[in-house]
């Protein structure tokens, strides 16, 4: 096999439309021979590539791709061919840990599950009760352990305040999918890279976040009869260089390109007119919108070539088979929802929806970003249920056998970022943090820090390692990971996979499943019988419960069965009995999950995230189409100005996940890329005397860091910093500041509530 650090996509596989993805297995073992390979998945990015663990001795010793899988047909990227390495990293927390004296000290599972209970049962009592439960937790655990984390919290406790680091990355992907077609829910596959003739990328560096779907597309553009290519991003990245157009707009100005290429798109003709008239409600209010942004003022905004914006609008325009997918060069941005709307607009109004190669992918950054959404364990119902809709409310009610009015739902859900607030203001007293490590990937990391340390807070991090956040801990938990645990995910397609326990966790270290049982054991929760409101005791259980969870629902498991799932490959959801094989694509027959009895949402003022009402809903008679929605361009919350003159946007490097947590402990992935770096353009650089390699300072209104500096292509005016960096794997004691969010701020997008990590206003300069 090929160096994959050096070449992250490998060979290529040409093929043509219509044709199928050619298998390539990937493969990278340490070890003469394995004695057995065990089912799984990647856990390091959302493209869900199926792959087989190699174990030798009771340890894992490597992978291989699954050829037979519809999701990469053998082929791993770096992090799936290295990453597994972390689990065997001998920094493993392999027992609870407890603050005592204002030191963390190492105890049995009974004294920290003790305190943890002691304190919920102190709460509940008390005045405020499930006011003071705030749950944060991620988009890497599995559908089995969110599903019943959502019952604790929801229907246990009671608590409103439940979300996750999945609010940092695709929350807009949720809403935007939301808003334009009624539910949550992925319309398009992987399978429309085969059928394509034009692929629009927006915001989105698939080459170094879904590095399988990457060379998917690839592939076909070294086949015959390749699709033409889009790229919207700053900066120069292998998407960009590889595009046939790339649009390197200024940050923070999406909103205002999606609304002139729908202009040039009406202008020209290049739009279903039969398609809108039938299918959408909306357009005459979406065409007076955009009629607003000629091709002179969008490449004005955007800075941009006029000329460029129309090659781009023809593209789009001309194709037959458009497929886009979306990710976080406009989900972490200035008007984040109304931008990915537009996006599902131009796939609206061309009737690019639920025909083979023609669909769009709202992407999730994370490998279950797609099962917090759908089990309930961030800021939604489960099922993708309507939080205003009161028979949603009552099948809940039913299916956990609880009071209708203890499922909180009498206001929006809590999104991470006031649940940081009310943390940060004191009325939540007890924050879980399950998998995640907000010490290093929220905005403004300072405010996050003082949070944390507050006396009043109890906070129980649950994780792998020591991490940065588990340092300012009450309670530390040591988790199992994957390969030591039994569940199962489901990508950005919608393809769900089984993950078999390979080998036997470190030390005391439990599941996070079993965590979260133990809890509710020793709550004692009850239903209104009086019997156990959650009396499952391994994963097999709780999945067949989520799957009465999810009949009927847009997300249907019903026909899913760990038995099926083992040997082969993933299975789409909805999965039913009438469906057994899952379903390719949605809205294949064009009608949409818009009714108001079942739709997830009534819908959101674009630019002020005001709820819209039930009867307000209700009298626009969607009938079955779906929405068009789009608003004006609205200049970013901070821009740059004389004292902070350049652009600070962040983002990931292949070689990373996250904050590093597993990456930084596996040895090629950690060599590859050791340390944080700032990007400048050749004249910022020239102008404030930097070269290639120097340290630099960056500072924001809300902190500075120091980082090595590279010259590159990303256009004049912007920096860029991967966000993964952060204290642990620095010497002892050295707290050189590191880590993107040092600089960025506090706000977020009004619908979506994502926070906007790519446009914060920076100055640079080189450190003598």
């Amino acid at each position: 096999m090929a160096d994959r650090i050096a070449d992250p996509w490998g060979a290529r596989t040409p093929y043509g439309p219509g044709e199928q993805w050619p298998v390539r297995v990937d493969e990278h073992v340490e070890a003469p021979h394995a004695d057995r390979w065990v089912q799984s998945a990647s856990l390091l990015h959302s493209n869900g590539d199926a792959m087989d663990i190699a174990v030798a001795d009771g340890r894992i010793v490597g992978v291989r791709g699954r050829a037979a899988d519809r999701v990469n047909r053998g082929r791993l990227d770096p992090k799936d061919l290295y990453g597994w390495q972390a689990n065997a990293s001998p920094d493993r927390l392999t027992r609870p840990l407890v603050r005592q004296e204002g030191r963390l000290v190492e105890t049995d599972w009974d004294t920290a599950m003790g305190r943890i209970v002691a304190r919920s049962r102190e709460l509940l009592e008390g005045p405020g009760g499930w006011g003071h439960f705030g749950f944060y937790t991620s988009g890497q655990l599995f559908l089995e352990e969110y599903y019943a984390l959502g019952v604790i919290g929801k229907a246990g406790i009671g608590t409103p305040h439940m979300d996750g680091n999945t609010r940092l990355c695709t929350a807009t992907a949720a809403a935007a999918l939301k808003a334009n077609f009624g539910t949550d829910g992925q319309p398009g596959s992987y399978a429309d890279v085969d059928h394509c003739d034009a692929l629009a990328l927006w915001g989105h560096n698939v080459a170094e976040t879904q590095t399988v779907l990457w060379m998917r597309m690839l592939d076909r553009r070294r086949g015959p009869n390749p699709p033409a290519l889009l790229a919207v991003d700053p900066r120069t990245t292998p998407v960009a260089r590889e595009a046939d157009v790339h649009l390197a707009v200024r940050a923070g100005t999406n909103l205002a390109l999606v609304n002139g290429l729908l202009r040039e798109l009406i202008h020209r003709g290049w739009y279903d007119e039969a398609y809108v008239g039938a299918h959408t409600l909306g357009f005459e209010e979406l065409e007076r919108t955009v009629d607003a942004y000629p091709l002179d003022r969008v490449a004005g905004i955007c800075d941009v070539k006029a000329a460029d914006v129309a090659r781009a609008a023809e593209l789009l325009g001309t194709s037959e088979r458009l497929f886009s997918t979306v990710l976080q060069g406009f989900y972490q941005s200035n008007q984040a929802t109304a931008a990915a709307c537009g996006v599902n607009d131009i796939h609206l109004i061309r009737g690019m929806i639920g025909r083979p190669g023609a669909g769009v992918l709202q992407m999730n950054g994370q490998p279950t970003a797609e099962n917090t959404r759908e089990a309930g364990a961030d800021g939604d119902l489960p099922g993708f249920r309507n939080w205003d809709n009161a028979e949603h409310i009552r099948e809940l009610a039913e299916l956990w056998n609880v009071d209708g009015t203890t499922i909180p739902h009498w206001a929006p859900p809590t999104h991470a970022m006031q649940i940081w607030r009310y943390a940060e203001q004191g009325s939540i007293k007890l924050l879980w943090i399950s998998a995640t490590n907000p010490a290093v990937s929220l905005p403004d990391l300072a405010r996050i820090r003082r949070i944390l340390a507050q006396e009043n807070l109890f906070v129980v991090v649950q994780d792998l390692y020591l991490t940065e956040t588990a340092e300012l801990a009450d309670v530390v938990l040591p988790g199992a990971t994957w390969g030591e645990k039994l569940g199962t995910f489901t990508n950005a397609d919608r393809t769900v996979h089984l993950s078999e326990k390979a080998v036997e966790p470190p030390g005391e270290a439990r599941a996070d499943l079993e965590i979260f049982l133990d809890y509710a054991r020793r709550m004692d929760f009850r239903d209104r019988d009086g019997a156990l409101l959650i009396p499952w005791t391994g994963p097999e259980e709780v999945f067949e419960a989520w799957k009465k969870c999810s009949a009927g629902r847009p997300c249907d498991y019903t026909g899913i069965t760990y038995g099926k799932l083992r040997g082969g490959s993933g299975i789409q959801w909805p999965c039913t009995e009438d469906a057994p094989e899952g379903t390719e694509r949605l809205y294949t027959d064009a009608t949409f999950p818009t009714d108001p009895d079942y739709c997830e949402t009534y819908g959101h003022d674009l630019n002020t995230g005001a709820e819209f009402t039930e009867s307000d809903y209700r009298a626009k008679q969607p009938g079955g189409r779906a929405f068009l929605h789009i608003t004006d361009y609205r200049p970013s919350p901070e821009v740059p100005d004389e004292d902070y003159p350049l652009l600070l946007t962040t983002g990931r490097t292949v070689y990373h996940f996250h904050t590093r947590t597993k990456t930084a402990r596996a040895p090629q992935l950690d060599a590859a890329a050791p340390d944080v770096w700032v990007e400048l353009h050749p004249e910022d650089a020239a102008r404030l005397d930097i070269a290639e390699g120097d340290l630099v300072g960056i500072a924001s209104r809300r902190g500075g860091i120091e980082a090595r500096a590279r010259i590159t292509g990303i256009r004049p005016g912007v920096v860029f910093v991967p966000f993964h960096y952060g204290y642990f794997d620095v010497s002892p004691g050295d707290r050189t500041p590191r880590a993107a969010n040092e600089l960025t701020l506090t706000a977020w997008d009004p619908v979506s509530k994502q926070p906007l990590f790519k446009v914060a206003a920076v100055r640079v300069a080189r450190m003598d």
